[in-house]
């Protein structure tokens, strides 16, 4: 299993707007994506760092996400975003996301 750990900084006043966006586009979105497996969105102290944790079944797919659903993701919520996302992909050691999944 793969994360990708999208970190973003959001213009003042705009974390509201920034926690819609995310449900009503990008979590859809995530969810047409082969592989996608689960998303987890956090915030920092101050509503303005946000953190998105999508995981995925394969670095392959992962990367298709990367280069195809991704850049129009971005577009969709750059107007909330204060400078660019910074992207990092890591391999899951341990997750419980199975069982959830097993159990819904």
């Amino acid at each position: 299993m793969i994360a990708r750990n999208v970190s973003i900084r959001l213009k003042k006043d705009t974390a509201i707007e920034f926690t819609k966006l995310f449900g009503e586009i990008v979590l859809p979105a995530l969810q047409k994506q082969p592989g996608f497996r689960d998303a987890i969105l956090l915030a920092g102290n101050d509503d303005l760092d946000m953190t998105s944790i999508s995981l995925w079944e394969s670095k392959e797919e992962a990367d298709s996400y990367s280069t195809k659903g991704y850049p129009e993701i971005l577009k969709s919520i750059e107007n909330v975003l204060d400078g660019a996302p910074k992207v990092r992909t890591t391999s899951v050691l341990h997750s419980t996301v199975h069982k959830l999944v097993a159990v819904a």
